[in-house]
């Protein structure tokens, strides 16, 4: 029963509603695993206590023949979800101490539906970042290594991806602003959904860019991130930008059946010096949708090559606007203060020391570009690009296109401090990825082969605006074609 932390979101909701395991049992083996794991990084802020009497009351409503799907089922939450009295952080040193009196809405339907907190999990600095290097925890590491070399999980949600991949739980939240699910689940090996904008809602999320971020599923399979996103999904009234939908039974839409569907092939994400790695697997999943009895065509996506530029003046834009608040007076980190400092002493000394360099680096882009005799050259050109980005995509939809197949990630996971000092190289590690933001589609990334070196490949599909279910079954497709059931040999 030890390797009960290594089961799916399906399997173990079978095994706990035969009465052939307990949520105690299965969440003692996520707790030792993740006591193993220290030299992961990935768990911040654990929470064995609280695991342990979720999971009693789990098994007791198991009992009781009243279990959702999650119910039992331990999850680990990223540090970007306010979890009421639990530190959350958003692992920045400004938050330091924060213990939120409130639960965040997808936390609260996570509970709701009977799941299991083991803890809080690592990532960049208020999600900013590509290789979870920005984190004030110091960065999580990949479970997978390369001849001894320490590899990044990607970012920002890299502690969550590396524990899901290490199994230290079955599953984990991540949030996704450019990329911020789908590069990491690539990166290590696993599945990640960033739902249409506005399935699911922010509230209670610490915000980096209020019209990009969506939160999703980071998990083992395809079928366990339809379990999943069903739970998070729903109307919030707490938050402006939630969609009053009906939330599909995503799971039943796993029918593997996508004949006669059409797939768009971008020509655009055919990039100059793209690894040959990344080229085989892309023409190895579009073999994959044709064996399906999907037909492919060609499609152009002009606009592209704007979206890297267009991302990075709209995230820092708004990451300037929502940052503003942390300013040491209600919560947080405080710097000390020297006779005759002011408002204005204490502000700059907070900010100084409580953010890292990345986000000074971002604030201060955003508050450029926001600035009189700028805005109109950068923040409302910026907009328009955006709009223009958006459409390509509509008329992609409108022609016919039932999802669109790209790689996920430019290359495989590299190793930590490559391209830390470097943060153009570190942007354009989203260059497949933020074109789905800036137009709120849905965007899934599954492992689909393993490189030269052995390191996890994967690829994307893009599908149309609040068709996650399909979008997952086309994902399945490649899932069970790809076949891929390698896991990182344990040194950690």
């Amino acid at each position: 029963m030890t390797d009960l932390n290594k089961l799916t979101i399906s399997d173990a909701r079978d095994k706990l509603r035969a009465g052939e395991i307990t949520s105690v049992e299965l969440t003692e083996a996520c707790l030792k695993a993740t006591e193993d794991a220290a030299a992961l990084n990935a768990i911040v802020h654990p929470t064995p206590d609280l695991a342990l009497e979720q999971a009693k009351a789990a098994d007791t409503r198991i009992g009781q023949d009243d279990a959702p799907d999650l119910c039992g089922i331990p999850l680990g939450i990223k540090d970007l979800f306010c979890t009421k009295g639990v530190a959350s952080q958003a692992a920045s040193g400004i938050l330091e101490g924060f213990k939120p009196e409130y639960e965040s809405t997808v936390t609260s339907k996570l509970f709701d539906a009977g799941a299991v907190m083991t803890g809080k999990l690592n990532m960049d600095e208020f999600a900013m970042g590509s290789s979870n290097e920005t984190s004030v925890y110091g960065n999580a590491v990949n479970p997978w290594k390369l001849d001894g070399t320490e590899l990044t999980p990607g970012g920002s949600s890299g502690g969550s991806a590396s524990a899901v991949a290490a199994d230290l739980c079955l599953a984990a939240t991540g949030t996704d602003t450019g990329g911020s699910i789908r590069q990491p689940a690539a990166f290590t090996g696993i599945t990640g959904i960033k739902p249409t904008y506005g399935r699911v809602s922010r509230w209670g999320i610490i915000a980096f860019a209020s019209s990009l971020d969506q939160a999703g599923p980071m998990t083992k399979s395809v079928r366990d991130a339809a379990i999943m996103l069903e739970a998070m999904c729903g109307h919030d009234p707490k938050d402006s930008t939630s969609a009053n939908l009906a939330v599909p039974n995503f799971e039943a839409m796993l029918t593997g059946d996508i004949k006669g569907k059409t797939i768009g092939i971008p020509k655009e994400y055919r990039m100059d010096g793209m690894p040959d790695a990344i080229e085989a697997l892309w023409a190895e999943g579009r073999a994959m949708m044709e064996d399906a009895g999907a037909k492919l065509v060609d499609i152009s996506l002009p606009h592209t090559k704007y979206a890297l530029p267009t991302y990075y003046v709209v995230a820092p834009a708004e990451a300037s606007s929502n940052l503003a608040r942390y300013d040491g007076v209600r919560y947080g980190h405080r710097a000390k203060m020297a006779e005759g400092d002011g408002i204005t002493e204490m502000y700059e000394k907070t900010r100084a020391e409580g953010f890292g360099s990345e986000v000074k680096r971002r604030v201060m882009i955003g508050t450029y570009v926001l600035s009189a005799g700028f805005y109109d050259a950068y923040y409302n050109r910026a907009r328009r690009v955006r709009a223009l980005i958006k459409k390509d995509f509509e008329d992609a939809f409108a022609s016919g296109i039932d999802a669109i197949l790209t790689p996920a990630t430019p290359s495989a996971a590299f190793p930590l401090g490559k391209k830390f000092n470097d943060p153009v190289q570190m942007y354009l590690n989203d260059v497949f990825t933020v074109t789905v933001n800036l137009a709120g589609l849905p965007g899934v990334a599954v492992p689909a082969g393993l490189d030269s070196d052995g390191l996890p490949l994967g690829l994307q599909l893009i599908g149309k605006p609040w068709q996650e279910g399909e979008l997952l079954n086309f994902a399945q497709a490649i899932e069970s074609r790809a076949g891929f059931v390698a896991k990182p040999e344990k040194w950690w």
